[in-house]
């Protein structure tokens, strides 16, 4: 009896204590919507300009490097050329900025790019567009002289100093001529980006790569043709968008130019004939 008038005081205090839960009238608790599952956030943008920053305070206290942190050891001055962060504007770009640039250097007679690109000029699209055409060059020339010695009925190796030649001649040819013409600009008082020339000059190598597809037709003159409309687009390309900001260096721009003009026309014909007629001959 002890027991069971013992159960029934605990019973009646933990009904006590313990609210009862409410039928179907009860009140639900609602929660505001949090931002902290959605992924990515409305407001983020595409590119690296539109990333997240921390809040800032009054007196800037959280925006602040922390001590000893990576962002508060940054190299300054000429020293962070030499980092990573110096170049990440140069690839602030996405997909369709890439697309958009590439379909302009096939319409060469525009003339626009410069003025599009003159405050976001990258080296994202120009890397690649240079690293694809180096191989792209390369197998398809290997190709070609693996149909010519098919065809004569003769043995053929792979040559492997295709891809050298053709990552010298490329990166090259985008590196020295743009700094080449930054320099001679700067002498004759009419000074454009370093950057700007690199993006241009990227850029302009695109039609090379359909042109050096188009090369495995076995047809001597057809490959001369392609060969010439190339170099002749990616020249008009260059000069065209160059030829307004290079009148201000004085009478000498003509001549400047012209020469710019026969760089492209040169490099089209160095890749006619090192890679779709030299290679054709070797046994």
């Amino acid at each position: 009896m002890m027991s069971s008038g013992y159960t029934s005081l605990d019973n009646q205090k933990i009904s006590e204590s313990v609210p009862a839960v409410s039928g179907p009238d009860h009140v639900s608790v609602k929660f505001t919507d949090s931002t902290l599952q959605t992924f990515p956030p409305s407001e983020a943008q595409g590119k690296i300009s539109g990333a997240f920053r921390p809040p800032r305070d009054a007196d800037d206290t959280f925006s602040k490097p922390a001590p000893g942190s990576s962002e508060e050891s940054q190299p300054t001055g000429w020293m962070r050329t030499f980092t990573v962060a110096a170049y990440k504007p140069y690839f602030d770009v996405d997909t369709s900025d890439v697309l958009e640039r590439i379909k302009d250097s096939l319409f060469p007679f525009k003339g626009s790019f410069s003025e599009k690109t003159a405050d976001n000029p990258d080296l994202y699209g120009p890397f690649w567009i240079c690293t694809t055409l180096i191989f792209v060059a390369a197998a398809i020339g290997t190709f070609v002289t693996y149909l010519a010695h098919k065809l004569q009925k003769k043995d053929w190796d792979y040559d492997i100093n295709l891809v050298t030649w053709s990552a010298g001649l490329f990166y090259g040819y985008v590196t020295i001529v743009p700094l080449g013409l930054y320099i001679l600009l700067k002498y004759f008082s009419a000074p454009s980006g370093l950057v700007q020339l690199w993006c241009l000059y990227g850029y302009s190598l695109f039609v090379f790569i359909p042109a050096s597809c188009l090369s495995v037709v076995p047809l001597e003159i057809f490959r001369w043709v392609i060969a010439g409309i190339a170099g002749f687009m990616s020249a008009s390309f260059v000069a065209l968008n160059l030829r307004s900001h290079i009148k201000s260096a004085g009478e000498s721009w003509f001549l400047i130019v012209a020469g710019i003009f026969l760089l492209q026309l040169a490099l089209a014909a160095v890749l006619k004939l090192y890679f779709f007629t030299i290679t054709v001959g070797k046994d």
